[in-house]
Formats: C-alpha cells, sequence, structure tokens
C-alpha cells in the first residue's frame, strides 16, 4: 500500500497522540497503579472504534483495544508506567522537583504508549477504508518497571494467538532492536529472628539482620563462580528498624537475579536460595522467600527486523528547529556522554566508522540519523517483560530519538524532555514506522511464513518465569 496513507493518519491523529503522551506524563502512575492512564488509553480507543477488552489476564491495569476481523492478527505493544523519586519540571535544564518525592516517566513510557496508539490508529483507519485485511491488536501493558505485566499477561496466554508483535521504545538514537537480553527473577527474602536487649541480653536475640546481611556476603564470594552473563542485585526494604540497641527480629532483602534465559536464571536462583538457608542457620533465624516477578530472555526474529529497519529508512525522520537544538545542546550539558551512539557499534567497524562520523564524534546532541542494520547475538544485560511476547509470538522492537545523545537511563533529563516538541517528533516517527511494518506484515503472507518459519525454529517450549502460586500484583 502508499505508506503515505499511514503517514497522514498519524498526522492527523497527532493532537490526540501528542494529548495522550502528555496526559499520561502528568499521572506519573507507578507499576500496577496505572488506573488513570489505563482509563484514558481505554476511553480514547472506545471513542476512535476500537472494541476495548478492561483487565486482561485478570492484570488490574491491563487492556486490549481491538478493531477488524480475522487473519492476520498484529500486535501492538504499549507501557505506560512511570518511576519513583524522578518529579521533574519539563521543559527545563536543571534538575527542578514537580512534587517532592514524587514520580517521573524517566524511562519514556509515556512516550512509548502514545506512539504505539498513533500505529494502531493509522492501522485501523486503513482496515476501516478497506485498504487493509485483518486485525490489529493495541495491548495496554502495564508494570514493565517492577512488576512485569506482560509475563502475568502471557502466563494467561493473552499473545499465543498474534501473528506478530510490535513494539519501540524513546532512546537517543534511531536504531533497530537486535540479539537478546538476560532473564530476570525478582524474589523477596524475609529473615525472622527473636528480639531482645543488645546490650542486657544478646545471647537471647537471634538478629534477623544478622540472617540477611549474611546472605549478602554469601552471594558476594557467589559472583565469581556466576556465568559471565550473570548478575545478582539487591537492596534492603527492611533493615530492622532503626534502634541499634534492639536484636532485630525481622528483616527483608529483594534481590534480582538475572542469568542468558530462565532456566539459567533458575539454576542461580537455587544457588542463592541455598546461600540464604545457610545463612539462615549460621544465626539461629529462619528464612522464607516468595516470587515478586520475572522475565524471560528476548528472541530475535531478525525477518521482522529487517521489515522494521526498511520502513525507518523510508519513513521521514524528525527534522529540528533551531530552538530545538538550543535546548537539545543545553540539555546534553548537564551530564557526560563518553561513548557513541547505538548498542552495535562495536560490532561492525563500518557501521562504527559511520557511527562516529555522523554523531560528530559523539558531541552531536541529537542522533538525527539512522543506523544500519547489523543482525547480531550482543547480549544486553538488562531485562524487559517483552521477552515473554517473544516466547509466545514472533516479536521486534525498535527505537526512535526522543532524548538527547547519551542521556542518562531512568534520569530527571529524560522526564524533562518528556513534553517538549523533540519527544513528540520522535512518538510520531515511531509510529509511522510501526504502522508501515504492520502493513507490510497484514499484506504478504510470504513475509509472515518467513516470520513463523525462523519463530519456529528458534523458540522452543516457553518456560513461564512465574512460579505457579504467584498471583497478579494488585
Amino acid at each position: 500500500m502508499n505508506k503515505n496513507l499511514l503517514y497522514e493518519s498519524v498526522d492527523n491523529a497527532s493532537q490526540i497522540i501528542n494529548d495522550v503522551s502528555d496526559k499520561i506524563w502528568e499521572y506519573a502512575e507507578l507499576s500496577m497503579e496505572e488506573k488513570q492512564s489505563a482509563a484514558l488509553y481505554k476511553k480514547v480507543l472506545s471513542e476512535l472504534g476500537f472494541t476495548v477488552e478492561d483487565k486482561v489476564a485478570g492484570v488490574p491495569t491491563a487492556f486490549s483495544g481491538s478493531y477488524g476481523s480475522g487473519k492476520p492478527v498484529i500486535g501492538i505493544l504499549a507501557e505506560y508506567d512511570a518511576l519513583s523519586g524522578l518529579s521533574q519540571v519539563a521543559n527545563v535544564t536543571q534538575k527542578t522537583d514537580l512534587v517532592s518525592g514524587g514520580n517521573g516517566h524517566g524511562c519514556g513510557h509515556n512516550l512509548l504508549g502514545a506512539g504505539s496508539l498513533g500505529a494502531a490508529i493509522a492501522i485501523k483507519n486503513a482496515i476501516q477504508a478497506g485498504i487493509l485485511n485483518g486485525t490489529v491488536v493495541f495491548y495496554g501493558c502495564p508494570g514493565e518497571e517492577g512488576c512485569a505485566g506482560k509475563t502475568f499477561m502471557a502466563r494467561g496466554g493473552v499473545f499465543q494467538n498474534l501473528d506478530a508483535a510490535l513494539c519501540w521504545h524513546p532512546g537517543d538514537v534511531n536504531e533497530v532492536t537486535t540479539g537478546t537480553c538476560a532473564a530476570c527473577l525478582q524474589y523477596e527474602y524475609t529473615f525472622k529472628g527473636v528480639s531482645a536487649h543488645a546490650a542486657g541480653d544478646p545471647e537471647n536475640g537471634r538478629s534477623a539482620l544478622d540472617g540477611a546481611e549474611l546472605m549478602n556476603i554469601g552471594v558476594q564470594f557467589l559472583r565469581e563462580h556466576m556465568s559471565k552473563k550473570a548478575s545478582v542485585h539487591y537492596a534492603y526494604s527492611n533493615a530492622g528498624g532503626l534502634s541499634p540497641n534492639v536484636v532485630q527480629s525481622e528483616a527483608k532483602l529483594t534481590y534480582m537475579i538475572r542469568e542468558a534465559d530462565v532456566h539459567n536464571a533458575k539454576a542461580l536462583l537455587a544457588r542463592v536460595n541455598d546461600i540464604a538457608r545457610g545463612a539462615a542457620l549460621m544465626t539461629g533465624t529462619s528464612v522464607s522467600w516468595k516470587q515478586i516477578d520475572g522475565t524471560s530472555n528476548t528472541v530475535s526474529n531478525t525477518v521482522m527486523e529487517k521489515i522494521l529497519y526498511e520502513n525507518m529508512a523510508i519513513t521521514p525522520l524528525p527534522e529540528y528547529t533551531e530552538e530545538e537544538w538550543n535546548y537539545a545542546n543545553a540539555l546534553k550539558a548537564t551530564y557526560h556522554a563518553a561513548t557513541l551512539p547505538g548498542q552495535n557499534t562495536q560490532i561492525d567497524k563500518d557501521l562504527y566508522m559511520q557511527v562516529k562520523e555522523k554523531s560528530e564524534n559523539g558531541s552531536r546532541a541529537l542522533n538525527d540519523f539512522l543506523l544500519t542494520y547489523v543482525p547480531s547475538n550482543v547480549f544486553t544485560p538488562g531485562s524487559t517483560d517483552v521477552g515473554d511476547v517473544s516466547w509466545l509470538t514472533p516479536t521486534a522492537q525498535f527505537t526512535a530519538v526522543t532524548w538527547t545523545s547519551g542521556s542518562p537511563g531512568h534520569s530527571w533529563q529524560n522526564v524533562a524532555i518528556g513534553k517538549s516538541s523533540i519527544a513528540h517528533k520522535g512518538v510520531l516517527y515511531a509510529a509511522k514506522v510501526m504502522a508501515g511494518a504492520a502493513a507490510d506484515m497484514m499484506e504478504r503472507s510470504d513475509l509472515l511464513a518467513n516470520i513463523r518459519y525462523e519463530f519456529d525454529a528458534c523458540v522452543g517450549p516457553y518456560d513461564c518465569p512465574l512460579e505457579a502460586t504467584v498471583s497478579v500484583p494488585e
């Protein structure tokens, strides 16, 4: 089809798309608390003629909006949760709290969801006009930052009937995402002991805090014997109180255990659990644990990635005004960025030199160019619940420029720029790219056949990272 029709649909809906993005930015709701954000999306989708399903897979702030009928069925993923402690005034170049101690969209999920909405609108309009045949489903996926909403949805079988799923993420470079990332298991460990006066009768106390600290020490020694793709992080959620003269009767830790895939993550988890048992035994305390959430590693699909790249290449890139360049340069001056843009620049020498030149050796404030697509097996140590979608249906992602080059992840800078015209332009570009890729797959059965062939060759049975007893976060 003529892709300009899709681009026009996105441009015609730009007011709706950017208004949604800005309102979600203002709501800044944490994982699984996105009631206003979900309500806004459902209202907009319903008004646009989508069939809305609420509380998908029993997840309170998950939903879907579908349009069309029959095959193929293309899913478009959206996120809309914020991060704690990142409240920030918009469109400034200094750290300034909007709400003291409040939340902010440091990962740009207000933009992510709005761009996905734009793509869904464009495909819906094409189906309605009789240009495309099939079904488009917009998935509202909550809790990516801390509760793995897509994993709970995947466990409920939400994505397995799709022909393909598309997603994007705000970033500092226009690039197709390739390779894989780590699986991650998140657990809470609770140590319980016996309270006593720390000076008067310490011999009668059994310190839960001692147990927690010894567990952490044990894990430090484990690090030498983990694979290079593994990492373990922890934080105290309860250190036993504020009184040092009381033997702490309870202490809690939250652990994130990452490995190359779910199977290896579970094996590493077993070793961490043994350390917890040993720490409890050494301190005369007891320990129990429960899973909070889990995510799978992502499965790459090169056929889909090439489709995304082709659409990124033909979709007009945003052009920036002098005022936007001035703002970007001022914001970039607030942090140190020593590396060149793009996750694959160290893999291919020609690409490395291309990026070095186009980014002016990393000094350019906005990367207003497209990185060449180079399929790779690059391993990213972070995690995302998009991984669980990719085990159930062919999935591909890309990043589009909404932030200044080298901007720190989960930063006040990302929040500040999140309502700017720079970010809005990136959202519309992302929407057009996804719409174009979805249209290609809906029009060409040979593409879908190749996509499915690669998927079936790479993916085995889905090993859900969630224990059966883990309930949906309320």
